[in-house]
């Protein structure tokens, strides 16, 4: 994905904070108060959900780590589930802050959107959420959808896009975590964009050993799958190209209640925002997901080792 420097036609003031534009985000810091009328406060600490995949739990432990240096208390809530699930309990009080994908977040809050740049995205969002939830400055490190087959998939079926798949309506079967067979990014979004119909859908899990499992076996034709998973190069998979964007930037995004979102919070994030690339996270799920090392411990690792923790 091109990272376009932003933004056009920033939203009134009340509406959003101050953003500035850099190479690698929205990184303002300009907003000093905690939520937009400025009565957010961490004081009291700050509780972290994380999905039910590697990545998004890594991404919790980050926040814990870079918030814990700054002197926020905080408490992480793992492998919480789905968005469906996240998104109630942040509104509700069980957790404060979450890490989010944009684009994602931006579908399942307006299955109509269409904007598909960071800086768009980042007002749409603005826009979409819920009275009560802001997305903080998002980060440089991405992580998208992405379809795949293997090799003899695609040298079968002549497999080199999404568009592709339609060409062979009925004969096909996907793998992915349950909640994408009702997604805009996911089989709903393939049949609308590209005319896609699936022999079956098996519900897997996101990314994970299910799915991937059942596409090296061939019991899935098509995976949906992450576009930080290492075992896509190393097991050298397809990943089909989606010539109409119907997958959305994915820049990693904090979402965060009004009621926490103070000056300390904000600063904190931003840093570990600018500091962490997609390639420092795509090597983070490696050592979780293939060398079986802690989340925790590797995301505490890497904060050390780039100076966001302190000794």
């Amino acid at each position: 994905m091109n990272r376009r420097t932003l933004l056009g036609g920033l939203l009134a003031a009340a509406s959003v904070p101050t953003l500035a534009a850099c190479s690698s985000g929205i990184t303002s810091l300009e907003n000093e108060g905690g939520d937009l009328s400025g009565n957010g406060t961490s004081k009291d600490g700050v509780t972290i959900g994380t999905a039910n995949f590697t990545e998004n739990q890594i991404l919790g432990y980050l926040y814990a780590a870079v918030l814990g240096a700054a002197g926020v208390k905080t408490r992480v809530r793992p492998n919480l589930g789905t968005r469906e699930i996240l998104i109630p309990a942040l509104r509700g009080g069980d957790i404060d802050l979450l890490p989010e994908y944009q684009g994602a977040l931006l579908h399942y809050l307006d299955p109509k959107a269409e904007a598909t740049e960071e800086g768009e995205m980042q007002n749409a969002l603005a826009i979409a959420l819920p009275r009560g939830l802001q997305v903080l400055p998002y980060g440089m490190a991405e992580d998208s959808d992405a379809f795949a087959v293997t090799r003899q998939t695609s040298q079968k079926y002549g497999l080199t896009t999404l568009a592709d798949l339609a060409r062979h309506n009925g004969k096909l079967i996907i793998g992915a975590a349950p909640e994408v067979k009702k997604r805009v990014v996911g089989v709903v979004g393939l049949k609308d964009e590209y005319g896609v119909e699936f022999k079956e859908f098996k519900s897997l899990d996101s990314s994970g050993p299910l799915v991937k499992g059942a596409l090296k076996k061939g019991n899935v034709d098509v995976a949906n799958l992450f576009t930080t998973d290492t075992d896509i190069a190393a097991e050298g998979w397809v990943v089909l190209a989606d010539p109409k964007n119907l997958i959305p930037g994915q820049h990693i995004v904090p979402l965060i209640a009004d009621r926490k979102a103070d000056s300390t919070v904000r600063k904190a994030l931003a840093t570990l925002g600018t500091t962490l690339t997609t390639e420092q996270l795509t090597e983070l799920n490696r050592q979780v997901d293939k060398d079986k090392k802690d989340p925790e411990d590797v995301a505490n690792t890497w904060a050390k080792k780039n100076g966001l923790t302190g000794n």
